[in-house]
Order: C-alpha cells, then sequence, then structure tokens
C-alpha cells in the first residue's frame, strides 16, 4: 500500500466528459444562425410505428425549428386534424407536441396514421407518417384440455397457441411450482411457442405443462390451461430413422428483409434424439454472423446482407440414418439510405444539388414534394431540373428559399427526409467567441474551434503567428473548420487566427491555446507505523503548472477526515496529532485542478508507546472460518477469524479469488483490507464462479492462504464494458482494419460474447455492422481511399449489450499520390553541393497523410573524362512541408541528373521531370601511389600516379619537403611546383645520411587538394662512418679525453675552496666601493660574503 496511486471516480468522469466534448467539436454540423431567416426544420418527432398504453395519455411529438418560428398542424388519416375542435387534445404551445387525454375514452378512438406539417413563410417541413396503434393483450379463449395418451418412442407436439397482441406476446412453458420446465435436444419450443418432444420417454409423464405468455408493453402474463401427458409402455415404438416435424416435407421458402436477423428452423422426429447439423447450399455460413440456438435446431444470422440469400439445408441423424429439409431463403429489403438529402445554402446564382440516393429490394420508388405538396403539382420553376434522385437547381433567386421532401418507398417500407433550400447572400461570420483561451495539458490533443457561417459557405484557414497551417501529422483541419493538434507540446501555445472568407468578405477570429505541464505529485505519503499518543505526518508535495493551482484534499478510508482539531491539513502535508487507534487506516490525498488529477495513498497503523520485552517475530498464521454472507447479485460479504499475530500486528489483509469457470487454478489478487478488518464487502463480476482465500500481513511477511470459501456463482448479465484501444488503420486503398482488445473472460459477463462493430463516413447517416466473435479485428473492404470514418466497437452476449460505445475517428488506407512536384530548380552551391526548389503537390492529389518529398539524384558522368562512371542514384527525404532541400557530399566537376516524387504512407507517387544540373571544379583528391626511391647519398625519387578523383582540370603538383632529426624536429621547409603531365621528380643536393618528411598536393584552378605524406632517408656514407668508428677506438683519444675530465675536476674543487674562504667575488667588490654610511662594516675575518644577510649563512656548509 505504501505510496500506490489510485484513480478516483471524478478523474475519470472528467476524462470522459473532456472526450464527448472533443467529439462534439469535431462532429458539429453546419447551423443557419437562427437570427437569420431560414425555413423549417423537424427536429423531434415520434417514431413511425407508436403502439400505445391504453392507460396512459397520449404523447405525439412534433418539434421544429426556423425563422420565423413555425407553425404546426396536423392530418389524421389522411385529412386536416382540427386539433382544437376537440377538447381531449391539447397543442403544446411553441411546438406541434399533441397531448391527447384518453380517460374516459376508448384508445381505439385514436388509433390511426398522424402526420404534422411544421411551416413559416420560407417553406414547410413534415414529420413521418405515425401509426398510432393501442397494445392489446387479449385473454386467453376458454378451452378445456383433454389429457394426452401416447406411447412410449414416439413424438409428441403440445401446443401453445397464444392470443394474437401487440406486440406478439413471449411464450415460455412452465410447471405448476413456475419452474420453467427442462429442454434438451429431446425436448425444445419451436419459434411459435408450441413444445416438441422428437420422442418421449417415462418420464415426461406429468399433469402441469403450461403455456405463459407475456405481453411486454403491459406487462402482464396470461397462461393457457395445464395440458395432461401420460406415456404408456404397453406398445412402445421402435427406433426409427428421423423425419421432419417442422417444418413437415423435404423443402419450404421464407422471405427475411435485409438488416433483420433471419431465423430458421429444423424440428425432427426420430429414436434414438436426432442431432441437426445446418449448412448452406453453394455457399458458407457468414462468418461471425450466425449463431445456434435451442440445441441447434434454430439457425440465426444477424444483420441479414443480400449474399445470405439462397438454400440452406438442415440435416437430422442418429444411427439410424438421416433425413433434410432444404429451406429458400428470399432476400428482400426495405428502403435504405445511401446519400440522405442534405440541408443547402445557396447564395444567389448559385447551383446546387439536392440528392436522394437510396437502394432496397425492389427498387424503390422516389416521389419528391415541395413544402409538403407533390413537385408535379407546384408551380412550374424554370431553375429547377428534376431527374430521379436529384433535384438541380440552377441561378437561383432570393425568394426561392423552400422544403423538399424525398419519399422513397417498396414494398416493405419506405423513408422520408426533409431538406430546405435557403437561399441568402451573407458574409461571413465566425460563431466562436473572440480571443476564447484553450488550455490543454502537455502531451493531450486540442481542439480550436472556429465555427462560422456565410453564403456562398465560407473556407476556413488558419494561422499562427503569420505562418499558414495545413493538414501534416501534427495538425489536422476538420470539415466544420476545428483545428486539431494531435499531440499538444508548450511549443505550441501561443494566438491562433482563423480566417472565414467567401465572395462577399472575410472575418477573423482569434483565440488562444495554452499547454499546461501535467500535475503531478512528486513526494507521496508512505506507510507509516506509529505509537500511540505520537504524531503522524504524510507528505503530498506536488509538481503542477505555475498557472494551475491545485487544491488538496484528504480522504480517510475514501470518506472525508474527521471533523477533529487533531487532524492539521497544511499546504503540503497532513498532520495528525495524539495519535489514537481511532486513527488507522489508508489515507488519500488528493490535489487536482482545472485540467487534471493526481493521487496517491498510504496506511496508517498505530501501535503500543510501551516498549516491550525482546521477543520472537514470525509470520502470522493463515486466517480460518471463511464465510459468504450478505449475498447479492454483484458483491458479497466475506469474513474470515485472523490467525496468530505471532508478536508482529497484522497490517492487512489480502484477499484473492479464483474463478473456476475461465481460469481454473489461477488465484488472483482482488483487494486488500486493513488489520483491523475481519470482513469485506466484494464487487463482484457477473458470469463468474468465484472461490476466495485470504492471506494476512505483518511486519515479518505475508502468511500462508487460507483454505478456499465454497464457491459462489454470479448470473449472467449483459457487458458493463465495451473493447478497449479500439483503433482505425488502413492496410490498402480499399480496405480498413478495426482493431480492438478483447474482453477477458471476467469481462464477458455472460456466454455468447460477441462484438458488434459498426462503421461509417464522417458526417454520414447510415451505419454498417457486423457482429464477430473471438476476434480482435474486421477488414472492411470497398472503402473510398483516405476517407475518415467514425467506429464503434460494442460487446454483446446472449443477455444483452454493453454500454454505449465511444465513436473512434480513423482513416481508410492510402493509395499513391497521383500528381508529381512542378516548378523544380536547382541551385549550385559550391562543387559539392546544391539546393533544390519545388512547389508543394496539393492536398487533393496525395490520397492520404503527406510524409514528405524524396528527391532522387545521380551523378552520370565526370565532365573531365570522356567515358560514363554513372554512380547508384541516391536518395534524400524531406518533409512533407519543406519545398526546399540541400544535396550534399556531390561530386565536382560533374553532371548530374534529379527528380523529385512526393509520398504517403502507401507509397510514392510519379516523378517529377529530370532536372540536369552541372557541379563546378573542386579540389582535386590526393595523388595516388606515392612512392620514393634512393639514386644515391643525395639525392631521392619521388614518383606517384594522378589522383583517382580530378575533379576539375589539373594544373600541376606541389612537393614540399623538409629534414627532420630523432626528435621530430623539422628544418627548413621547401616547395616544388610541378607541371600536370608530371609523375616524378629527382631531388638532388640533399645531405647523405637523414631523415626527411614529404608532402605531396595535386592542384586545380580551385586550389590544393589534400596532401600525401611519405617519409624517407637518405643513404648512409659508410666510409665516413667507418672513420668515426675507428678515431673513438684509438688509444691517444681515449686519453685526451680522460686529462680533459680531470681538468674540470680540479677547477671546480679551486672553486668551492675560495668561496669557503671568503674572496672576493665582483659584488662584494661594488658593496666596497659604494658603502652607504648608514650600513656599519664588516670584519675581515667575519667569513661571510657581503651580498647576503646572516640567516643565509645556514644553507652552506664550509669544505674541510
Amino acid at each position: 500500500m505504501d505510496g500506490k496511486r489510485s484513480c478516483s471516480l471524478c478523474g475519470g468522469a472528467m476524462m470522459i466528459m473532456m472526450m464527448m466534448m472533443m467529439i462534439s467539436h469535431m462532429t458539429s454540423a453546419l447551423e443557419v444562425p437562427l437570427d437569420l431567416p431560414q425555413p423549417p426544420t423537424i427536429t423531434n418527432q415520434s417514431p413511425k410505428d407508436y403502439i400505445i398504453d391504453p392507460r396512459e395519455n397520449i404523447n405525439i411529438f412534433c418539434e421544429a425549428k426556423g425563422k420565423p418560428h413555425p407553425s404546426f398542424s396536423w392530418t389524421r388519416n389522411g385529412t386536416h386534424f382540427d386539433v382544437e375542435k376537440d377538447p381531449k387534445v391539447v397543442m403544446m404551445p411553441g411546438t406541434g407536441n399533441l397531448v391527447i387525454d384518453i380517460s374516459g375514452e376508448k384508445a381505439e378512438v385514436y388509433e390511426g396514421v398522424y402526420q404534422c406539417i411544421a411551416r413559416n413563410e420560407h417553406g414547410s417541413a413534415v414529420s413521418n407518417n405515425i401509426v398510432i396503434r393501442q397494445s392489446r393483450s387479449p385473454l386467453w379463449s376458454k378451452e378445456k384440455n383433454e389429457p394426452i395418451t401416447v406411447q412410449r418412442g414416439t413424438s409428441l407436439i403440445l401446443q401453445c397457441r397464444p392470443p394474437a397482441g401487440l406486440p406478439p406476446p413471449i411464450i415460455f412453458w412452465m410447471d405448476n411450482n413456475f419452474q420453467r420446465l427442462p429442454q434438451n435436444s429431446r425436448v425444445s419450443q419451436a419459434l411459435n411457442g408450441d413444445l416438441y418432444f422428437s420422442n418421449v420417454i417415462m418420464e415426461d409423464t406429468r399433469n402441469d405443462y403450461i403455456c405463459y405468455a407475456r405481453f411486454p408493453h403491459t406487462q402482464t402474463i396470461q397462461q393457457k390451461q395445464p395440458i395432461t401427458v401420460k406415456v404408456l409402455d404397453n406398445s412402445p415404438s421402435g427406433e426409427r430413422v428421423p423425419s421432419f416435424l417442422h417444418p413437415p416435407g423435404m423443402e419450404s421458402t421464407t422471405m427475411v428483409l435485409k438488416g433483420d436477423t433471419l431465423e430458421l428452423e429444423c424440428i425432427a422426429d426420430g429414436l434414438p434424439t436426432p442431432n441437426i447439423s445446418w449448412t448452406k447450399v453453394n455457399g458458407e455460413l457468414p462468418s461471425g454472423r450466425f449463431s445456434f440456438y435451442s440445441f441447434q435446431k434454430t439457425l440465426k444470422i444477424k444483420e441479414v446482407t443480400e449474399a445470405d440469400g439462397g438454400d440452406y439445408r438442415c440435416i437430422a441423424k442418429n444411427r439410424m440414418g438421416s433425413s433434410q429439409h432444404t429451406i429458400t431463403v428470399v432476400v428482400r429489403a426495405a428502403p435504405f439510405w445511401i446519400s440522405a438529402p442534405q440541408n443547402l445554402i445557396l447564395a444567389p446564382k448559385e447551383t446546387g444539388n439536392l440528392t436522394c440516393d437510396v437502394d432496397g429490394n425492389p427498387k424503390p420508388t422516389i416521389t419528391w414534394s415541395v413544402n409538403g405538396n407533390p413537385i408535379e403539382s407546384s408551380h412550374n420553376d424554370p431553375s429547377r431540373k428534376v431527374s430521379d434522385g436529384v433535384i438541380t437547381l440552377s441561378d437561383v433567386q432570393t425568394g426561392s428559399s423552400a422544403v423538399y421532401q424525398c419519399n422513397a418507398s417498396n414494398d416493405y417500407g419506405y423513408l422520408l427526409a426533409n431538406a430546405f433550400v435557403s437561399v441568402l447572400a451573407e458574409p461571413p461570420r465566425v460563431l466562436t467567441s473572440l480571443n476564447h483561451e484553450y488550455s490543454v495539458i502537455s502531451n493531450s490533443r486540442a481542439l480550436l474551434d472556429c465555427a462560422s457561417f456565410g453564403s456562398p459557405l465560407p473556407k476556413i484557414t488558419w494561422f499562427k503567428d503569420s505562418q499558414s497551417i495545413l493538414n501534416s501529422d501534427l495538425y489536422h483541419i476538420h470539415k466544420n473548420g476545428t483545428l486539431e493538434i494531435n499531440v499538444a507540446q508548450p511549443q505550441n501555445s501561443g494566438k491562433y487566427t482563423c480566417i472565414a472568407s467567401n465572395n462577399l468578405g472575410n472575418k477573423e477570429n482569434h483565440v488562444h491555446l495554452q499547454v499546461k505541464e501535467p500535475t503531478r505529485i512528486i513526494r507521496q505519503p508512505e506507510y507509516k507505523e506509529v505509537q500511540r499518543n505520537s504524531i503522524a505526518v504524510f507528505e503530498c508535495k506536488v509538481k503542477h503548472d505555475p498557472t494551475l493551482i491545485p487544491s488538496m484534499i484528504w480522504l480517510k478510508d475514501n470518506g472525508e477526515l474527521p471533523d477533529d482539531p487533531r487532524f492539521e491539513v497544511g499546504s503540503d502535508s497532513l498532520t495528525i496529532h495524539d495519535v489514537t487507534e481511532d486513527d488507522e487506516g489508508t489515507y488519500t490525498c488528493i490535489r487536482n485542478t482545472t485540467l487534471d488529477q493526481d493521487s496517491a495513498s498510504a496506511t496508517l497503523t498505530v501501535v503500543e508507546a510501551t516498549p516491550t520485552p525482546t521477543m520472537i517475530l514470525e509470520q502470522p498464521d493463515p486466517p480460518t472460518d471463511l464465510e459468504l454472507t450478505d449475498q447479492r447479485e454483484r458483491s458479497v460479504r466475506l469474513t474470515w477469524t485472523p490467525g496468530d499475530e505471532h508478536n508482529s500486528p497484522i497490517k492487512l489483509f489480502l484477499i484473492q479469488y479464483e474463478d473456476s469457470l475461465h481460469e481454473p487454478g489461477v488465484w488472483l489478487n482482488m483487494t486488500e483490507v486493513s488489520g483491523t478488518s475481519t470482513t469485506a464487502q466484494l464487487e463482484l463480476s457477473p458470469y463468474v464462479y468465484y472461490s476466495f482465500r485470504v492471506l494476512a500481513l505483518n511486519g515479518v511477511g505475508l502468511s500462508e492462504s487460507s483454505d478456499p470459501s465454497r464457491q459462489y456463482r454470479t448470473n449472467p448479465a449483459k457487458p458493463d464494458v465495451n473493447p478497449s484501444d479500439v483503433e482505425v488503420s488502413g492496410t490498402s486503398p480499399d480496405t480498413m482494419t478495426i482493431s480492438w482488445r478483447e474482453l477477458s473472460g471476467l469481462e464477458s459477463n455472460g456466454p455468447g460474447l460477441q462484438y458488434k462493430v459498426s462503421w461509417r463516413m464522417k458526417d454520414a447517416e447510415q451505419w454498417t455492422t457486423v457482429t464477430l466473435a473471438n476476434v480482435s479485428q474486421h477488414v472492411v473492404t470497398g472503402t473510398p481511399t483516405f476517407t475518415l470514418y467514425e467506429v464503434t466497437v460494442q460487446a454483446v452476449n446472449d443477455y444483452g449489450e454493453g454500454p454505449r460505445p465511444e465513436v473512434v475517428l480513423g482513416y481508410s488506407g492510402e493509395n499513391s499520390p497521383t500528381v508529381a512536384p512542378e516548378n523544380v530548380k536547382v541551385s549550385v552551391q559550391s562543387g559539392t553541393e546544391a539546393e533544390v526548389h519545388w512547389e508543394a503537390v496539393p492536398l487533393s492529389s496525395v490520397r492520404g497523410r503527406l510524409k514528405g518529398y524524396k528527391v532522387t539524384y545521380q551523378k552520370m558522368r565526370s565532365l573531365h573524362k570522356q567515358d560514363y562512371d554513372r554512380e547508384n542514384p541516391q536518395v534524400l527525404i524531406f518533409s512533407g512541408e519543406e519545398t526546399v532541400g540541400r544535396l550534399p557530399d556531390l561530386h565536382p566537376y560533374s553532371h548530374y541528373r534529379l527528380n523529385i516524387r512526393a509520398f504517403n504512407g502507401h507509397g510514392d507517387g510519379p516523378s517529377s521531370t529530370d532536372q540536369q544540373f552541372q557541379t563546378p571544379e573542386g579540389v582535386p583528391g590526393p595523388p595516388t601511389n606515392v612512392n620514393i626511391r634512393n639514386l644515391n647519398l643525395d639525392s631521392l625519387l619521388v614518383e606517384w600516379t594522378p589522383p583517382l578523383e580530378d575533379n576539375g582540370h589539373l594544373t600541376g603538383y606541389l612537393l614540399k619537403y623538409q629534414p627532420i632529426n630523432t626528435t621530430e624536429e623539422a628544418g627548413l621547409l621547401k616547395e616544388v611546383l610541378l607541371p600536370a603531365n608530371e609523375t616524378s621528380y629527382t631531388l638532388d643536393k640533399l645531405t647523405h645520411s637523414t631523415h626527411y618528411k614529404f608532402f605531396l598536393n595535386a592542384m586545380t584552378e580551385t586550389g590544393s587538394g589534400p596532401a600525401v605524406t611519405k617519409e624517407a632517408f637518405t643513404e648512409v656514407d659508410e666510409a665516413m662512418t667507418n672513420r668515426q668508428a675507428e678515431i673513438a677506438t684509438q688509444g691517444w683519444f681515449i686519453g685526451l679525453m680522460c686529462a680533459i675530465a680531470l681538468l674540470i675536476l680540479v677547477l671546480l674543487i679551486v672553486c668551492f675552496i675560495k668561496r669557503n674562504k671568503g674572496g672576493k667575488y665582483p659584488v662584494k667588490e661594488k658593496e666596497d666601493a659604494h658603502q652607504d654610511p648608514e650600513i656599519q662594516p664588516m670584519k675581515e675575518d667575519d667569513g661571510t660574503f657581503g651580498e647576503y644577510r646572516e640567516s643565509d649563512r645556514n644553507f652552506f656548509i664550509p669544505l674541510r
């Protein structure tokens, strides 16, 4: 527990709220400000099929906005519904919402088809046809069920036949004790509610087979009269080949609508009980969307597509043989949107399209209305052209605003969409408040708004410090003008300007971004074990952004601190005076700002203050007597008896659990409680088979684990969480991969865990959904290149769906750029460096995230040599924002070729036209194969070959040389200039037996190249060397040297003796000639030198 960090609920709620705000920033659609004239828009309406409860008032919703505010009227069953004449009907003020009081009336009176019309002077919008029907739960018709007698082994069908309700009832079979009748592969309930027996056994005899019907809308349950079944054994049926009870025969046909769930059922008679299997003729069952129910007798396919049509074969098989039945599935489709018409805002003289793109099977019929009236009967508008699903409005005029309705219908349903055309001439306006300040924490995402409106629609551009901002890895400008900074850093702080512009003007707005440092606790509270009546101090020091002042909250055991003056909260600490046993617990420090927070916890243990005698300390004994009480759906209380502490107080108890359903044999830590507790309320997950054990911790260590508790099983439930780490990535130009982290068994909450994966283009209305199991990714094919998608992944199981998933944004796959950079220019800077310039490619041609530009250049040949010495091409990469680059390490005096291409995550675009350029002369390379040979005693021959790299026209060679001795001291440096065609040179009149150092450079007009250094010796004069050796060994020479050495020794001895006797030196004579009258004369026999102090005598010892 020491310094253990924790994350509070308030922090999690803060993060979720910030994420929702970010998503709203990026997805907000264009809205016409309500101070401008505009036709009505329906904002809320009741569902198309509205089943009402006859015990409650009828509420039919119809709300709309517009300028001026719309008025409302209704039709019922195609004719005007005069609300004011019916005292039971009230229309709520400011809306079209109807409240129908049916007290004292029969609800059937108000059944029918309702439609709302919202109108103002600019047009009329209409709602869907709202079909009002009363929910019905009729009584079961009275009947007397005669007992059913069957022979053992024969098949049996118990019919339910519930009354027809609205909506249809849910059927289940129970006994007199309200216990569900057991079902298995032999006995099962069909989709129509009947109970089928493939063969009966003696145990099927009973008198309480009861069919129940639950009507969900009215929450009523009705039961059929009990059915009695008596099984006889006097003429049992023998074993037989399976045959089908439902559907009968060998073939049948069923129809299903696209997007619905297909349910196919096969129930067979037979003995032994047949097993059912399913196949699709000439195909495979759709991966991830099919499942089996009712012991393989029912095949369900979710989210049906056209590809699911065809023949399905169910096979019933036992050891006596098999039978099969083929079901032909015909897929039809109610109309569905491909692209619904959107509100159109046009400036005068502009042209625009309203598109109503739908599909279905059979193909839907599209009809257009304007202001609620068929377009054929409206006035003739020469600027309007209707072509099936597209209305083209050309050269529109002020005052021609209207609301258009697109109705697409076939035999299985209809779609209705309103889209207004508003003709306005409005200069741009920025709706985001001026100088708005945004603050974010470093390394998080920043979203800067620039909500705008104008007609024509304004174009949004962003600037920072007068520099234009384009889409890149750091910045992304959303369709609605919001600027997103993916990972904000302190250097991104500053003033940002957005400009909204159209042909009527410009409008700019300034916002400010401050990127703050995160709040971090740098000194956390630590575990304390203090004596009673002493002081306990917990530190909690924080590092934070200087502009954010963090507040500090202390909690004790996740609750408020006691209202006690002994608890003193300082600026960075908590002090507890006169500690008592009641103060033990876990103390949590929370430091939070308006943008983030951090927290840390530590435990306080109180011990007796009186000293105790030395005692043996050991680990505690394990707890015993584990018991489970207060058993609930999601929690249970665990109690235990602590073991012997062995003279060291127990600090805490560690509770572990085993999930024998998902991970048998694996014990995991669940929670910790203080050492003074003997009980813990444990929060549980659904669909887990729990066993618990407890360990105790004291100052010595952990105890052995206790014996496990009895097993506690929680019921299944729908998932509480959705998959995390949802990511969207493009893998190829027409695919998109959605990946996520699968839920663990503990998180599944129930059987049949699957993942509902949905996606749609950004700002589109229609979602596409697949349901998958046991996978962590899904590849979507047929996606347009590099298109922004919204994606959700939701967990579902047999008990329902998880919480509403968060929307994740990502792009589909990239494709290579289509345009080459233009206006490529090369500026040669020197013989080894050049600078290249180009124009950036249009972002629309990149078809992905522009990563940069690749500059490919290649040396074709040297300008000095006639033959080609082409080198391998070299490639330099420059980031996407750059349009200039430097080419280093070029070869002087060479001919080069260069081209440029843009590239993204998918690959390279086309290359630009090749550019040719030449480099000027440079200094040459070093001469090669330099060699020095002796010619005679005083001459050396220097030989070489020309440089491998001339880098221009050679003008000659510079040869330098100088003698050096054994200590590396150099003599006089001499230079010789040689013509370019020379490759050797003889140096005469050198000193014999001498060490020389040579430097050789090649030269061009530009200058000298690097030098080659060599060393050599002139030949030794052996005759002179021999003469010197002979003299050194002569006797007369040795005697002469000894005499000179003896004479030097005698002279040194005389000097020391004369000095010791005080002989005068020149210094002494000068002092005698210029005596200072204030200085007393020295005695003749003083024995010291006149120019030294008396103290200096100690440094000289007279010779004896």
